[in-house]
């Protein structure tokens, strides 16, 4: 397998790091579980004990009930009424709009699950329209050609084939919905790092490839503004075969405003990583875009093509929203 293949789709991490939904509140008894997919919650989240997470779907129906009647589903402050709202947010997080998000704002855990819209080599808007103070807004509610639901979950890398070589591991996820590989994260009060990436199942064509040192997909605490590099070596095995290159991300956190998405509206930063991958002398470079909203964290990603020079680009190979 070529080291293409092993795309770390920067805010993938994000993408289901992005699950950053309390536990604690359900929509049912544990006698008698209220969901088996997200799709079965009004939040769009359903956690492993089979109980609906509270925060999102219902502060977002809110946010639309509003927007419904005009302007007024947008709270004084600029800021939506949904994805982060201190009075409706998720148990164990409450948002208090600084425009700051830190570890609180994102309590990971295994078990987590959360519906994606999802659709590849599209046209998109990741420009926004910018408002007067300095804000954007922006729309990636509506269908988009080869929309599909995709469920996206953390889990635990304990038990598996690959647990001994990444003992700090806080969750492994999917990282594309193109790809059964692994991202290995470990989140904690510093950052949000790619560890590496693992095939499912071990054998003679597993991928096991480790970064030195791990890539930080977030740096917290953040807020508009801040920058960080990661300057990565890749090795390991790639489907049986030895390999190594280089990867090097150049995130800055570059924007702020409202973002609506097929679930609701949510206030959010907007994280920019450009991801150049070099194998032997030959440099790959990908953009991404995540939109990280306080106590739900990433609800929409968009990743460029290959070797896009556009910043704000207008063609995206992959677009993932948070649905209900």
């Amino acid at each position: 397998m070529s080291p293409s293949r092993l795309r770390s789709f920067v805010p993938a991490a994000v993408l289901v790091g992005g699950l950053g939904f309390g536990l604690a509140a359900g929509c049912g008894d544990a006698a008698t579980p209220a969901c088996r997919v997200g799709a079965d919650c009004a939040s769009g989240v359903c956690s492993s004990d089979g109980r609906c997470v509270a925060g999102a779907g219902a502060d977002a129906a809110a946010q639309q009930d509003g927007a419904a009647g005009g302007e007024g589903g947008a709270s004084s402050s600029g800021g939506s009424s949904s994805g982060g709202s201190g009075d409706g947010g998720p148990s164990g997080c409450t948002a208090v709009r600084d425009g700051v998000v830190s570890l609180s704002d994102m309590p990971l855990a295994p078990g987590l699950k959360a519906n994606f819209r999802v659709a590849t080599d599209v046209d998109v808007d990741v420009a926004g329209v910018k408002k007067g103070d300095g804000t954007r807004t922006w729309d990636l509610s509506g269908a988009l050609p080869g929309d599909h639901a995709v469920v996206s979950e953390l889990r635990s890398a304990a038990g598996t084939w690959y647990a001994a070589d990444f003992p700090t591991a806080s969750y492994v996820t999917k990282l594309s919905d193109t790809s059964d590989l692994l991202g290995v994260f470990k989140l904690d009060a510093q950052a949000l790092v790619l560890l590496g990436v693992v095939s499912p199942d071990g054998g003679l064509t597993r991928t096991r490839v480790t970064n030195d040192p791990s890539a930080v997909i977030l740096s917290l605490p953040f807020t508009v503004g801040k920058t960080w590099t990661s300057n990565v070596t890749v090795s390991g095995l790639a489907n049986g075969v030895v390999t190594a290159y280089s990867e090097k991300y150049e995130t800055e956190v570059d924007a702020k405003g409202e973002l609506k998405t097929p679930l609701g509206t949510f206030q959010v930063l907007r994280v920019s990583t450009v991801l150049t991958r070099t194998v032997g002398v030959i440099p790959t470079t990908t953009r991404t875009f995540a939109f990280v909203a306080e106590c739900h964290g990433t609800v929409a990603r968009v990743r460029s093509r290959d070797n896009e020079t556009q910043a704000e680009f207008v063609r995206a190979a992959e677009v993932e929203r948070m649905s209900p």
